[in-house]
């Protein structure tokens, strides 16, 4: 037992299920623990910025050349496209087999508009003229001190890392300056990872507190439908990925449990980044590879959240009883793949691209979103959870294309039973 409490996810898991049961029994307070999961996510949010930097500034650094950052970025970009295209793929399929919407009957003069104005505004400027412009910062500070959008601190460490390694020996000096301050960084964020039973239990009971385990009944089957569609994602896609890359995919997601939990309770893949960058390095990926592949990744590589966008607009037109075209349905797909791009792990993002996703089919009113507006929260967790593993399987798969894997250390991680019966039969001889 006492091994078992001295690991993170122990705690984690405890603190969401009491959050749970809090939240149902006495909503009324649950609803009020709701700064402790902002908090924490506030607390990790803060130390995002710096340590992509370092991690992306090091990685060009590691690469040597800019020749193997091109290299890696090109395969992590492929790989990212046709995953991606996979997962869309698979959303639209489902959808259109289960039909979850289909009987819902719902009238769009009833529909509260108001309910989801402020996600149709935000979507509505979102053009790709701004979406380019905004990869620019005002300022080189502006991209840690302005809106943490992680595609101008990639943007940002890019061209610092270019710059620095064409300095020659004096870029050396900075490059040991950034690398003492990335282990600064690095062990400000595992302090702050002790916190994550109480960012994850306020968080869960909020959502139970707020949205009540009643608010899922009506529209369990598209909850139903999604959370399938993920699971079918990560053990059949990205399974088989694995495997072709040798490496099981069960003893990945467990490897990664901890974060997965953390992932669980506040509803963000961004609160478990940095542990995941140290895990595929424990792993045996290379730490230039880590620090392209996962940044982009968490921009790019947004698995979960495209297969909620083909579902859920997909969705909200069978509710409304519009019957949507093939054509039409590959647009919201093709679309979808371009919202996607830079939304962020946090709470919320996933509704905002949604949005923009379904401007582009008049024939389904934005108003629609209100049908989903009560349950996108708990959809968010299965989204970001999604996005995370695809994440640490796409990290491994570069690693292995660029030859920097160990694999030795892979399977030794994954299987320490192994690992130690080998060993133990060494000692023998």
């Amino acid at each position: 037992m006492k091994r078992i409490t001295r690991h993170l996810y122990f705690w984690v898991l405890l603190a969401i299920i009491s959050g749970g049961v809090f939240g149902y029994f006495d909503p009324a307070r649950a609803v009020k623990l709701k700064p402790l999961g902002d908090g924490f996510i506030a607390l990790v949010k803060m130390l995002i910025s710096p340590v992509i930097f370092c991690t992306v500034v090091l990685g060009i650094a590691g690469a040597g050349d800019m020749k193997k950052v091109g290299r890696v970025g090109g395969k992590a970009l492929l790989y990212f496209e046709i995953v991606s295209s996979f997962a869309l793929i698979i959303g639209l399929f489902v959808v259109n087999v289960i039909r979850p919407g289909a009987g819902f009957n719902a009238d769009p003069r009833t529909l509260d508009a108001n309910a989801v104005a402020d996600y149709a505004k935000r979507a509505a400027t979102q053009s790709t003229g701004d979406f380019i412009l905004h990869l620019i910062p005002t300022t080189f500070l502006d991209a840690f001190t302005g809106s943490g959008d992680l595609l101008q601190v990639l943007f940002v460490a890019i061209l610092f890392g270019y710059a620095m390694i064409r300095m020659g020996a004096p870029g050396k000096v900075v490059h040991q300056f950034i690398d003492a301050c990335s282990h600064i960084f690095f062990g400000m964020m595992n302090t702050l990872m002790k916190l994550a039973p109480l960012g994850a239990g306020g968080a869960m009971a909020f959502t139970i507190g707020r949205y009540g385990v009643a608010a899922l009944r009506p529209l369990a089957l598209l909850m139903g439908s999604f959370y399938l569609t993920c699971i079918l994602f990560v053990f059949v896609v990205l399974g088989t990925i694995a495997a072709l890359t040798g490496f099981n995919i069960l003893r990945f997601i467990a490897y990664i449990s901890d974060e997965i939990l953390t992932v669980l309770g506040t509803s963000s893949s961004e609160s478990a980044l940095v542990p995941l960058m140290q895990k595929l390095e424990k792993l045996g990926c290379s730490k230039s590879v880590v620090g392209l592949v996962v940044p982009s990744g968490y921009s790019f590589n947004l698995d979960g959240t495209n297969i909620y966008l083909t579902m859920a607009a997909i969705f909200v037109a069978q509710a409304l009883n519009i019957d949507l075209t093939l054509r039409q349905q590959l647009t919201i797909l093709g679309v979808a793949m371009l919202t996607s791009k830079g939304a962020s792990g946090v709470t919320g993002a996933g509704f905002i691209t949604l949005a923009a996703t379904l401007a582009v089919v008049p024939s389904i009113p934005v108003a629609g979103l209100a049908l989903i507006l009560g349950i996108d929260r708990f959809m968010s967790e299965a989204r970001s959870i999604t996005n995370f593993i695809g994440n640490g399987v796409a990290t491994v798969v570069v690693s292995h294309w660029e030859k920097e894997l160990d694999r030795k250390k892979l399977l030794d991680t994954l299987n320490p039973a192994a690992y130690e019966n080998r060993h133990a039969v060494d000692r023998r001889f």
